[in-house]
């Protein structure tokens, strides 16, 4: 397996996991909705041994009694959950520099929060930035954030 790499959205948190990854799946409970701001949360499971911080150290919070969750304390890009005593870390598959790198999702869960809509969203119209944009929008939207592959220094 090649190694694969991700961080928060400034750079400040970076990571490489090395091992093989484990199940990849959406959950829908309304921690997950509230820690990522979203419908739920995209998680991949990574053992821990297979999992090194290579640039700066994740903030963490106790969501509930058993689970810790970690975000870059700079930008507040959700990073991962972890259950407490479990040997696997929820990577957020949208922390990788390449998300697409993901098998497709095996499973759903905390389906009991799921909001309504969730199924029939992708029966949405479709368009790029670029068909819903001005030139001129297109250019101030210029990406300040840290690109998607390591680099040597941050910022």
């Amino acid at each position: 397996m090649t190694a694969l790499t991700g961080g928060c959205q400034c750079g400040a948190v970076r990571y490489r996991i090395t091992g093989p990854l484990g199940k990849a799946g959406i959950c829908h409970c309304r921690m997950c909705q509230k820690a990522f701001g979203s419908f739920g949360a995209a998680l991949v499971k990574v053992a821990v041994a297979d999992l090194a911080w290579t640039r700066g150290t994740p903030g963490s919070f106790r969501s509930s009694a058993v689970v810790a969750r970690g975000f870059c304390s700079a930008c507040g890009t959700p990073l991962f959950m972890r259950e407490d005593g479990d040997p696997r870390y929820e990577i957020s598959i949208g922390s990788l520099d390449d998300p697409g790198a993901i098998g497709p999702m095996t499973d759903q869960s905390g389906i009991e929060s799921r909001v309504p809509w969730f199924a029939s969203m992708f029966t949405l119209p479709e368009r790029t930035t670029a068909e819903c944009r001005s030139a001129e929008d297109l250019v101030k939207l210029k990406s300040l954030q840290h690109p998607d592959h390591d680099t040597e220094h941050w910022p």
